[in-house]
């Protein structure tokens, strides 16, 4: 991956977005390298816990110039296209079956916002700053609207969507955009005590438990709900993990599936 590094060790993938001199922007090229890295990585056993992290000051930028220029050539079918391919890295990311942290070491503008709403879990460094841009040029922010408006609320996104003002991490966090703001130089620990807190838990919970998640927050709170949320603590309880998980605190031991820390 030449716009990306990758590593996984004791159970946690970092994706590092390496791209600095560019601000981390992306491209077509950097869109489908994510794509592809969220979906493998979120297939493979040895993974538990995935960190989407940036090199340099900026966490990403948005768009990349030179492909914003070769898309004002563009034909709509063409346009269509390139905003199918952004919009699917964006739902590969939202739901990898994996538990995902944002790692927010600077600016996220534009699509770098939708990067951090579209994963789990936000930690910023309080020096970080936000912005929807995307009106100034002319455009809106449609991909990542669905996953902003979910993390920030309607009211908020109204405000910094039509004025694209920059807000700082405090405020991103007021929002509910990031979960804590941290000074810098303790990012790192915050990363890695929320990475431990997760590779602590059932792996195949985690996945069931995204996946209530999104069924919950998108359905009517109605009989075909409670059905599906009756079955999916069945299954789950029923599960050679979810035994394991609880005769282990029964007996006062650690699970068989616990990463050590």
């Amino acid at each position: 991956m030449s716009h990306l590094t990758l590593t996984v060790a004791a159970g946690c993938a970092t994706v590092t977005l390496a791209r600095p001199q560019l601000r981390n922007a992306f491209n077509d090229e950097v869109i489908a390298e994510l794509t592809e890295a969220f979906r493998t990585l979120g297939a493979r056993d040895d993974v538990r816990a995935i960190v989407l992290a940036a090199e340099g000051p900026a966490f990403c930028a948005g768009a990349d110039l030179n492909w914003m220029r070769r898309m004002a050539d563009y034909s709509r079918d063409e346009n269509l296209a390139d905003a199918g391919r952004l919009a699917a890295m964006l739902r590969t990311i939202d739901e990898c079956p994996k538990p995902t942290v944002a790692r927010v070491q600077g600016d996220a503008f534009a699509g770098g916002v939708g990067l951090v709403a579209a994963c789990d879990i936000a930690i910023a460094a309080e020096t970080a700053g936000f912005c929807l841009s995307e009106v100034r040029l002319g455009l809106i922010p449609a991909t990542i609207g669905p996953y902003v408006v979910r993390a920030m609320g309607v009211r908020a996104a109204r405000r910094y969507m039509l004025t694209a003002e920059r807000f700082d991490a405090a405020q991103a966090h007021r929002l509910g955009l990031v979960h804590e703001v941290v000074p810098a130089a303790q990012l790192d620990e915050r990363v890695q005590a929320i990475v431990a807190a997760l590779l602590g838990n059932g792996p195949r919970a985690l996945a069931a438990c995204k996946r209530l998640l999104h069924d919950v927050a998108e359905s009517p709170l109605d009989d075909a709900l409670q059905a599906r949320t009756v079955q999916a603590i069945a299954d789950i309880r029923a599960s050679a993990e979810g035994r394991e998980g609880v005769q282990a605190f029964l007996h006062k031991r650690t699970p068989a599936w616990r990463v050590a820390g």
